[in-house]
């Protein structure tokens, strides 16, 4: 299309010179700016306002057809609307009563899933498998897409290095490494190989920037991260993902040392514009705009809006007031510029541009019915359960079972019952999300051949302050606590009369998440006591976690332990494959699991201190070791590793060396290994991390085979943010080069960057 016709297209009876001209390829980035173009002409500052709004579009009492109004008055965006019916009648709204005929925007928490439902984004990132996360969000994309969702809310990048903060389950864990490669897999699949790509949606990479540290662990709170800290390890994942093409980015709640991250401008211009060239538009958490007034940034919403959109955001997300709506007086105070709101509308237009939606802004109700759930979307929620799954104790070869051998099992724990908890968190009701318990699963899997005997022991308390997405689910007020023990006799007798127990424990779906953090890490009510009821009567435990973050089992002495997380629609296909040998566990803790509350954070990547010799010494009372390391993860298979190359033993600065290795299988089964690269620079003009993760393979191997490894170590693989120089640098140092199983793997190799 050339710029003249993308002009006539936006200017008069826009729709049908649009839909006449639809494009056969994707527009150029002059012709989408030109069409932009001539649309902000056209708008006066209050068109303009409005298409800087993204508006919850909850019914409101007595206000039912607001959403309607706000559509009509050219409102830019919607959240939480997935009904197609809903979104197809906001649609003809705004397309037939708008004075521009601009289409809407919908956006959504896309987290892990629409309405298959696939692992949390933790338990994603526990598989180290980036082909499978990019084709898992690349279904939920296209499920989203199909009911009108233009948008996703995700991924979620932040890293997490405080298990007490509940949104720990959304993201990828505490390595910048796993976690950049997280998120760039996860703009991949929802995005495609373009914004606008058929079945796919934007991605809206969060919280920019920090948000995951959180003082204490608790959400909400400041962040202070130092210069060092921000640019090795909070930053990458963002960088990642805007590498990757996210087209959009949605600015963090919290103050960022100091300022706000709504209303940075070092943070949302300085750093994400201009240091790293993103070209999307930047919106801001539900209501983070206004929330300067109460961080004491700014003195009315007026100037909120102001210092929020002059720091860089183009978007606000909004419940019912918006500070962006002040935007036409403050304009005309002068205290933002004409230029400044264009080039933010501008944003947003020329993402609805790329999408599409002028041409099609509707969406095929019949359509998105057959897309859902369908079966290839459920055996792929079942595979990645599967995947994700972590073996974190396995005494004596218990797992798995002997199918012929186990004559009757029994199912402990109200979780194992429970559909909503084997989901987990950001899973909303009103999409009729496709649900399957683990002890469905067992059932289904081993029908009357096995005598099954569930018992659910003890009520779990629920979180009490419930979020948005617990008041969708119906969960609306405060709980008793449930202190009850009455069933763990009955939890007894069943384990007493069967071959083996399964304990499925954890945290309910709503004790992780936003507002979840805990103080805590202990089995939430009165679980602990229910297994260690269970253990004591001498038969063969197995512990199925449901989870997002680790958790303390007090030293239990449970045979066998396997984190789930939690595994989504075909969770419990997945835990009967897993328990019976059908699948094999291959995925690996992307976050170190301490011992006990008061050693976090607990990192592997830590410096090291005047005294290493002590580090497991740190506390008088007990090791400071952890409870399970980086990368930890168990198999029915054992592998070796051996011959650990470099391919040479010295480079220049930016340069780059070879590692390999062999990796053998020297167990009975075919089995999945995830090898994982670690340096660590010996020297330089910092204090360098005692180890960093910087490469890893999941491979598929037979038994008795072996495979040659190879892994790249090159300039961006070396280099670090330097607190001193304030820039990228690579030393002239030794490198030593460590590849294993986990983060304890011992280095074997070196390399020298620099000198003669």
């Amino acid at each position: 299309m050339t710029k003249a016709a993308a002009i006539a297209c936006a200017i008069g009876a826009m729709q049908s010179a649009c839909a006449s001209a639809k494009p056969a390829v994707p527009l150029s980035d002059e012709a989408v700016r030109a069409r932009a173009d001539a649309l902000i002409a056209q708008m006066t500052p209050e068109e303009k306002a409005a298409q800087l709004v993204t508006y919850f579009a909850f019914a409101i009492p007595g206000q039912e057809k607001l959403p309607d109004t706000r559509a009509a008055a050219g409102a830019g965006s919607f959240l939480f609307v997935t009904d197609p019916k809903e979104t197809n009648h906001l649609q003809h709204v705004a397309m037939e009563q708008s004075r521009l005929k601009i289409p809407l925007l919908f956006g959504f928490d896309v987290i892990h899933g629409l309405s298959t439902i696939f692992p949390v984004p933790i338990g994603q990132a526990a598989s180290w498998d980036m082909a499978m996360i990019e084709k898992d969000q690349s279904i939920a994309a296209a499920e989203a897409r199909a009911v009108g969702i233009h948008w996703a809310f995700a991924p979620m990048v932040d890293i997490a290095r405080d298990p007490r903060w509940g949104r720990m389950v959304e993201g990828a864990g505490e390595d910048p490494y796993l976690g950049s490669a997280v998120a760039a897999a996860q703009v991949r699949g929802f995005q495609g190989p373009r914004i606008g790509a058929p079945g796919h949606i934007i991605a809206g990479p969060k919280h920019f920037a920090g948000y995951g540290a959180a003082l204490g662990g608790r959400d909400y709170d400041e962040s202070n991260i130092s210069d060092n800290e921000l640019w090795n390890v909070y930053l990458p994942p963002f960088k990642a993902a805007v590498d990757a093409g996210a087209g959009n980015i949605m600015s963090a709640y919290m103050g960022l040392n100091g300022i706000p991250a709504s209303g940075n401008h070092w943070l949302l211009t300085d750093v994400l514009r201009k240091t790293w060239g993103f070209k999307g538009w930047v919106v801001t958490d539900a209501e983070a705009v206004n929330s300067l007034k109460t961080h004491g940034y700014a003195d009315s919403a007026r100037q909120a809006g102001v210092r929020s959109l002059n720091a860089g955001v183009d978007m606000e997300m909004a419940f019912a007031s918006a500070a962006f709506g002040n935007l036409p007086t403050a304009l005309a105070a002068g205290d933002v510029t004409k230029n400044r709101i264009d080039q933010a509308v501008r944003r947003v237009l020329e993402a609805k541009i790329r999408m599409g939606l002028f041409e099609n802004p509707y969406v095929d109700e019949a359509k998105a019915a057959k897309i859902l759930r369908s079966p290839e979307n459920l055996t792929a929620a079942r595979i990645a359960a599967e995947r994700s799954a972590v073996l974190l104790r396995n005494e004596g070869g218990l797992l798995p079972l002997d199918r012929v051998g186990v004559k009757s099992i029994a199912v402990i724990g109200g979780l194992a019952d429970s559909p909503i908890d084997s989901n987990g968190p950001w899973v909303f009701a009103p999409n009729s999300p496709s649900t399957q318990t683990i002890l469905d699963g067992i059932r289904s899997k081993l029908g009357a051949s096995v005598t099954i005997r569930y018992a659910p022991g003890v009520k779990i308390p629920k979180r009490f302050n419930p979020t948005i997405a617990d008041t969708m689910n119906g969960i609306v007020k405060r709980p008793e606590p449930a202190d009850d023990t009455s069933g763990i006799a009955e939890a007894v007798s069943a384990a007493q009369q069967s071959d083996v127990a399964v304990v499925v424990v954890g945290e309910p779906q709503n004790m992780s998440g936003e507002m979840a953090s805990r103080s805590t890490l202990d089995l939430p009510g009165r679980q602990q006591e229910l297994l260690d009821a269970v253990v004591a009567t001498g038969k063969p435990v197995i512990v199925l976690l449901l989870n997002g973050r680790p958790l303390d089992l007090k030293d239990t002495k449970a045979k066998a332990i396997l984190d789930l997380w939690y595994p989504g629609s075909r969770g419990g296909d997945a835990a009967a494959n897993l328990l019976f040998g059908d699948a094999v566990p291959g995925g690996k803790l992307p976050f170190t699991w301490p011992r006990d509350v008061g050693q976090v954070p607990l990192i592997y990547a830590h410096l090291t201190s005047h005294d290493p010799a002590n580090a497991e010494k740190r506390y008088s009372n007990e090791s400071n070791a952890p409870r399970y390391p980086f990368g930890y993860g168990l198999s029915y298979s054992t592998f070796e590793y051996a011959n650990l190359k470099v391919d040479r033993p010295r480079i220049a600065p930016g340069g780059s060396v070879t590692v390999s290795v062999d990796l053998k299988n020297v167990g009975a089964r075919t089995a999945d290994e995830v090898a994982e690269l670690y340096i660590h620079q010996r020297t330089g003009t910092a204090a360098r991390p005692v180890r960093e993760l910087k490469g890893f393979q999941r491979v598929t191997l037979k038994p008795g085979e072996t495979r040659t490894l190879q892994f790249h170590l090159g300039p961006d693989e070396l280099r670090y943010w330097n607190a001193a120089s304030h820039d990228w640098v690579i030393d002239a140092s030794i490198f030593d080069v460590a590849v294993g199983g986990d983060s304890t793997a011992r280095f074997g190799a070196s390399f020298t960057v620099g000198g003669q």
